[in-house]
């Protein structure tokens, strides 16, 4: 394996059998035993070949960049529309001679070259995983030096995979998970086959994404060399090993996620937890059997939550314990998210002066839709709009901090559910996620044992409600788990590999079975409706407890669902973070 040790976590790969994710007591899944990672690509003759070719190098004079565009990845790839990479390198990491052409380069890796801090030797790769929603990332088809003279500049290497999502599908290929974090690690092992011809650092890979993208990259960071993905890499061909028969690794060093909508398998009850036990219209309106569902749904979680084994940063256990009112709004849990709000909001009086204006998101991100706009003249006039409804907001003028006291005040306030019950695994199948573990073209499927069981429990009760359905019973949610996708693998295995918590805490099977990035920045919009604040906190703490030491977290004040950064510019902020983390 090549990573080094500054650069990921090793973890043991012993032979035991993995167990489900995410399931409750009495639930059933999938288990399954390590495979090799030394067994070779596909032996199938194939008119795609792993080998990078150092003679097809394009030049961009003014700019001094040598690129190539449309390399497809992998031997055997399902959709050659998607499976390619294109790679942009500063010239100064490679020496080139014009071939007779009189357009293409022959190169080869120069080490000594160097931008900025970085050398042709240790330069890193950073890789965009630009899938909201879960879609896919198309590939680039022309060269275009603005999308990426940012990082150049800088002296990093800009590697651009296509990547599979749950929009690419087509009525004979079906692109749903885990496929696009299948291409994303063919993409990975195919820069490490061919690191003897290539300029940079393999050691130091990074990933970077926001939304459905963020928590893309961080599945990609906690699941390296995962064998969940070997029989789906096996089946495109991709690198398994070296030209010397050596194995080769999917890990990476760093992940940069902005607004992660990750932890799917629990989502549906930490989002009525965190949220939907404060709302009572729509979906939660109370003649409903899904405001019984919700009140389900924000039970269970506490329960799921209290055996994960969370920990703070002094090692005490976070649990959820109950509460006079409302559900479960006591423990140290409670009070560590109660302490991530207030630091949230101090950082923002912190990082702000007043007269401030504070202009909503009026689309989704890189819509250029804003929403109103409202100017507060003074810090105090902000506290009292936050207390509006009810006080749970106190502000000390002489040391310009606040204390907040209330979850519940704090979401009616800022943090509205703005999605149906059923936030993500749909009772109806209707939600996107739905489509990002579907079967087949439009064909969503269910995907979450947790809420599964939520809605077995209680199915007598729903079917006293007017507006139940027999068809949202439990028993579609265990015919979609029991169905196998192309390579045999039911949705139980899929799930797993799509859920970070599952490779991160003790409690669940991929414990201690995968490659974890050793560097996560991770920030959020305190504000997005999109998901629980729960999810990027726990994705903190259960790296955190593994034992990652450089998680740098943040959730910003007044932002929601976008690249949320205290200050400054997210791009610029994630490059030199880079420049932090490789050494």
């Amino acid at each position: 394996m090549e990573i080094n040790r500054r650069t990921v976590l090793r973890t043991a790969t012993g032979a035991a059998a993995l167990v489900a994710f995410g399931t409750a007591e009495g639930a059933t899944g999938t288990a399954f035993a390590a495979t090799s990672s030394s067994s070779s690509s596909s032996s199938t003759a194939s008119a795609y070949s792993l080998e990078f070719d150092p003679t097809a190098w394009s030049y961009d004079a003014t700019n001094d960049v040598y690129y190539q565009l449309g390399k497809v990845f992998v031997t055997n790839p399902a959709a050659t529309d998607y499976e390619n990479l294109s790679i942009y390198v500063p010239g100064a990491y490679l020496t080139a001679t014009k071939n007779s052409d009189g357009t293409t380069y022959t190169a080869k890796a120069n080490p000594k070259g160097t931008v900025g801090a970085y050398s042709g030797r240790t330069a890193p790769i950073v890789i965009p995983v630009n899938t909201p929603g879960y879609a896919a990332q198309k590939p680039a088809t022309t060269y275009s030096y603005t999308s990426v003279s940012q990082y150049l500049e800088a002296g990093q290497i800009y590697v651009w995979p296509g990547l599979r999502g749950k929009d690419s599908s087509t009525s004979t290929r079906n692109d749903a998970a885990p496929w696009a974090l299948t291409d994303l690690k063919a993409a990975i092992r195919f820069l490490r086959y061919n690191k003897s011809v290539l300029p940079g650092s393999t050691d130091d890979i990074v990933l970077f994404g926001m939304s459905g993208g963020g928590a893309q990259a961080s599945v990609g960071g906690s699941s390296g060399d995962s064998p969940l993905y070997y029989p789906y890499l096996r089946s495109l061909g991709a690198a398994m090993e070296d030209a010397h028969g050596r194995p080769l690794s999917d890990a990476v060093a760093g992940v940069m996620a902005w607004c992660p909508i990750t932890n799917l398998a629990e989502a549906n009850l930490s989002y009525e937890w965190n949220m939907g036990q404060f709302a009572s219209t729509d979906t939660r309106a109370s003649t409903t059997w899904t405001s019984a569902y919700s009140a389900d749904l924000a039970k269970a979680w506490p329960k799921y939550l209290n055996r994960l084994g969370l920990r703070d940063e002094h090692g005490k256990r976070l649990q959820l314990t109950e509460s006079s009112d409302g559900t479960y709004l006591a423990g140290s849990y409670y009070d560590h998210l109660i302490k991530v709000i207030t630091t949230s909001l101090n950082n923002f009086l912190s990082d702000n002066t007043f007269p401030y204006t504070i202009t909503t998101q009026g689309g989704p991100p890189g819509s250029g839709q804003t929403g109103t706009s409202t100017t507060y003249a003074t810090v105090e006039d902000y506290i009292a709009y936050l207390n509006t409804s009810s006080t749970w907001v106190t502000y000390d003028a002489t040391t310009n901090t606040a204390t907040v006291s209330s979850l519940e005040g704090f979401v009616n306030s800022q943090k509205n559910a703005n999605k149906p019950v059923g936030a993500f695994d749909g009772y109806s199948r209707g939600q996107g996620e739905n489509s990002v573990f579907a079967m087949a073209l439009n064909d969503p499927s269910h995907f979450a044992p947790l809420t599964r069981d939520v809605i077995r429990a209680n199915e007598s009760k729903y079917a006293t409600f007017s507006d139940w359905n027999t068809d949202y019973g439990s028993a579609s949610y265990d015919s979609d788990f029991a169905q196998k996708d192309t390579v045999g693998k039911d949705m139980i295995w899929r799930g797993n590999a799509y859920n970070p918590l599952y490779f991160l805490a003790p409690t669940l099977g991929g414990y201690r079975r995968s490659t974890v990035a050793r560097h996560w920045r991770i920030r959020t919009g305190i504000m997005q409706g999109d998901t629980a604040n729960t999810t990027e906190i726990n994705l903190q703490l259960a790296l955190e407890n593994y034992g990652v030491d450089s998680v740098d977290f943040a959730t910003v004040w007044a932002m929601a669902h976008t690249e949320a950064e205290r200050t400054g510019d997210p791009a610029t902020n994630f490059i030199s973070w880079v420049e932090t983390i490789v050494k």
